[in-house]
Order: structure tokens, then C-alpha cells, then sequence
């Protein structure tokens, strides 16, 4: 069976069947985890991509590999349409989702999936594209406070420990905003004493600086780009904090590129350029901060872009590579070299190594197996492959989360791609959210059904710790 074949089979759209009548699931729990080493690094996941804003995480002392069967499930609970990733500190997981019509914001217990509150408020969004109707923007916890986003940029500000709101925003509303391609898709930052979040409102602003205790506009910023899909990375660059946005939305033509913010004032150092051509295109890769330089890419006609930021807080371009093109993960760099996903996907979403310093390509791989792909008819051998992956690099490692559900261990170097483990978690498609590390267990998201098990949407909680 070929991709284009088993796209219709296992690329079904999000089921939101719950199993249970009032759309509240209970979490299933299959084992306790192992203890932790005991001098292991470990650390909370916040946000969406970590705790360092690049997908990357400091924890060591994880397991060396795992078997087709992937790591041992600790725990898992049904969840309902979007693409929203968990956000862990402490023993506190916020779940978003949507349920029936409602968007959700759950926690959890990080090590149980046990339910210490819901706070839930109706939404009537519908994807002009087919694709599910959830969020799309990952929550963020700071301090003792939740922030998140949903498909139709309501804003909510919730207590970390209760769920009781502190302050809310309706954004569309209060800035007269479009629906964009795929509705709201920018996960917000906290910096400093401000929510950063990239609005995209016509005529502006770009951006909006929110106080966090009060919900109120501290600063906004840019007035001539629309919101896209990539969030908001915080940067330290000669010295000062700066907030880095990559902005670019619904527009005829198509416009977009890289604000450079200084967070405490609203001050835009600069608006660099950067979109493709297409119409129906998006900025949906975060921007990666290397020392004083930065890099940005997208796949619809540009690609990628290496800037060097000077003393004036000003942008030069250090090279350009119209085939280092990222949809919408984020590249990650290593000893000198860059590796992303190139090519919209999936069929041409290839993984690139270039050199950081020149952008030239050293090698592009797509790797491909063979799977047997259990079904009410029989089995079916079916050829498949990682292509739109998240890549994160951890424990000397990268951990690799594939587009139809394959979990891996791999190795990357400029000699070239090495598999050590890898294991098939579930049959489906639309996998794009990045997994979650913390305290040596990995959070995963399952986006849509799975026919090949019979399960819907599911948060999974894997264990990765060492022994």
C-alpha cells in the first residue's frame, strides 16, 4: 500500500467521541513509572517547545531504547478535537481541547492523569479546511497562572491551583480580526511582566504586550502583518531581552516576516521581511536563536534565511537556502550543523542537514520501512515514514515523534542519519504537535483516529526513565 493509499485510510479527521456521555473522560492508568536515577536532570515542559523555546530538553539518565512496542504507557486519557500541547510544572498537566462545543482547559496530574479541575466556555469555530476544530495554540503556565489561546482567540487567564479565571479577552472581538487559514494557531510567551501575543489585527498592531496581572494592554508593536502559527521566542542577544515574533497571515498578497521586540517598552528594533509568494502559505516555524543570529524558514517559496543581528539590534542577512524550508517545526542545531523537516509534506518532507555557518545542504534523507497495518479487513503490509517529525534533542540523543504516530530514537550528524529505536504508538495521522519531556516521562499527542486500534483522540504518557 502507498502513502497516497493510506492517507485515506489512517488520515481520517479527529473523532471527538469521549466515551462517556457527558463528554468527561476518566484517565486509564497502566503501570507506575520507574523511579527516577537518582542524579538525573529534570525539568518542567511550560509551554510549547520546552523549557528553552527550541523543542530541546536538559533531562539526562532516560532509557537507551525501547522496543517495537515503544516505552512502557504509564498512563492515558481520551481527549477531545485539537492540536494543543500539554504544559507541565511540578505534578500539575494543563489538557486543551475541545469538546462537543465547548474548548476545555483541564489539569491533570502529571503522573496519573487524574482530574483536579475543568474550566470549559463555548466556541463555535468550524475549519474552512476540513481539518479538526480544537485549538491549535498550546497553553502556557507561568508563575502561578495558566494562559491560553483558543481556534477563535479567546483568551483566558485561569489560577494554576483552582481554574478560577483572573482576567479573559476576546480577541477577534476587541481587534476585529479575520478568521485566519486555520484559526488562532500561536501559542503565547510570558516575558518579564507581560503576555506576548501576536494578534495580527489590520493596520495593527502585530503584536500585543498584556499585563499579567491585570489582562490589560501594556504596549503594542508593528501595525502591517497578520498573526501566523509560529510562537513567540524569548532571546537574550548582546545583552538585551528581546522578544522575537514571526508574523504572517491571511493577506492578498501575502506578506509576513521577523519583528524584533524589546519587551519591557513595545519598542520594535526592526521588521525584516520573509514570506512566500502563495496566497494560501502561513509563517508557522518559531524562530531559532543561535548566540546573535537568527533563523527563519518557510515552505512556500522562500525557505530559509540566517540573519546575524549587529550591536544596533539590526539584521544582515548571513545566507539564504530556498530548500532548508520548514512547514512548521522547528530546525534544530547541532555542533555546527542545522537539521530540520524540509518540504511542505508529506510525500516531499525530507529531513536536510546544512552547515550553520553557510547554509549549504551536506545531505537530505527521507527515511522510509515497511509496516503491517492491522485492520477489520486483515492485515496490510503499508510503506511509511517519519515526514512532517518533530525532532528533540535530549540526553545526547534526538527523540523523533513521526506524522502517523511512529516514536524513534535517532542519531544526527553530518555523516548522516542513524536509527537506534523505534516503535509504531498508534496508527493515525495529523501527529503535529511536538511531544512533552519532564521528569523522565514523554507526553504525546493523538491527534485523530485511529482506525487500526479503534481509539479517538488521546493524550499518552509514556515512561522514558532510565533504570
Amino acid at each position: 500500500m502507498g502513502l497516497s493509499t493510506l492517507l485515506l485510510v489512517i488520515g481520517s479527521p479527529a473523532s471527538t467521541a469521549l466515551g462517556a456521555d457527558d463528554g468527561i473522560a476518566q484517565p486509564i492508568y497502566h503501570m507506575a513509572p520507574s523511579a527516577l536515577v537518582k542524579d538525573a536532570a529534570i525539568s518542567d515542559w511550560p509551554g510549547v517547545l520546552g523549557p528553552n523555546h527550541n523543542e530541546t530538553s536538559p533531562e539526562t539518565h532516560l532509557s537507551t531504547g525501547f522496543g517495537p512496542e515503544g516505552p512502557p504507557l504509564v498512563w492515558e486519557i481520551a481527549k477531545g478535537e485539537g492540536y494543543a500541547g500539554p504544559a507541565i510544572v511540578g505534578d500539575r498537566l494543563i489538557l486543551f481541547h475541545r469538546v462537543r462545543d465547548e474548548e476545555v482547559i483541564e489539569c491533570l496530574n502529571a503522573l496519573s492523569g487524574k482530574r483536579n479541575w475543568r474550566f470549559a466556555y463555548p466556541t463555535a469555530y468550524q475549519d474552512e479546511y476540513g481539518y479538526c476544530n480544537g485549538p491549535r495554540s498550546s497553553p502556557l503556565i507561568a508563575g502561578d497562572a495558566i494562559y491560553a489561546i483558543g481556534a477563535e482567540g479567546k483568551l483566558h487567564c485561569l489560577d494554576l491551583a483552582t481554574g478560577k479565571l483572573r482576567w479573559e479577552h476576546d480577541l477577534h472581538e476587541e481587534y476585529k480580526l479575520q478568521q485566519e487559514f486555520f484559526g488562532v494557531g500561536a501559542s503565547p510567551l510570558v516575558e518579564g511582566n507581560v503576555l506576548v501575543v501576536n494578534v495580527g489585527a489590520k493596520d495593527g498592531p502585530c503584536v500585543v504586550g498584556f499585563d499579567l496581572q491585570t489582562g490589560k494592554v501594556a504596549w503594542t508593536a508593528g501595525k502591517q502583518w497578520g498573526p501566523s502559527y509560529a510562537s513567540p521566542i524569548p532571546a537574550t542577544i548582546h545583552g538585551k531581552r528581546r522578544v522575537l515574533v514571526f508574523a504572517g497571515g491571511k493577506s492578498n498578497p501575502p506578506t509576513g516576516g521577523l519583528l524584533c521586540i524589546d519587551p519591557a517598552t513595545g519598542k520594535l528594533d526592526f521588521e525584516f521581511p520573509w514570506r512566500g509568494t502563495v496566497r494560501e502559505s502561513v509563517n508557522a516555524a518559531s524562530p531559532l536563536v543561535l548566540g546573535d543570529d537568527v533563523f527563519i524558514a518557510e515552505c512556500y517559496g522562500s525557505g530559509g534565511i540566517m540573519l546575524h543581528l549587529d550591536d544596533a539590534m539590526q539584521p544582515h542577512e548571513v545566507w539564504t537556502n530556498p530548500t532548508f524550508d520548514m512547514h512548521f517545526m522547528t530546525a534544530i542545531a547541532k555542533d555546527g550543523y542545522l537539521y530540520g523537516v524540509a518540504g511542505h509534506g508529506p510525500e516531499d518532507a525530507f529531513i536536510v542537514c546544512v552547515e550553520q555557518k553557510t547554509g549549504k545542504e551536506i545531505w537530505r534523507k527521507q527515511p522510509m520501512w515497511k509496516d503491517i497495518l492491522h485492520g477489520p479487513d486483515g492485515d496490510r503490509e503499508v510503506e511509511l515514514g517519519l515526514f512532517r517529525c518533530w525532532f528533540t534533542p535530549v540526553d545526547g540523543r534526538t527523540l523523533c515523534l513521526g506524522e502517523y504516530g511512529h516514536l524513534l530514537w535517532i542519531d544526527l550528524s553530518p555523516q548522516g542519519y542513524k536509527e537506534l529505536s523505534r516503535a509504531w504508538l498508534f496508527a493515525s495521522g495529523e501527529t503535529w504537535t511536538p511531544p512533552a519531556i519532564s521528569k523522565g516521562l514523554c507526553y504525546i499527542v493523538q491527534a485523530a483516529h485511529d482506525p487500526a486500534h479503534n481509539t479517538g483522540p488521546r493524550l499518552l504518557c509514556y515512561d522514558l526513565r532510565g533504570k
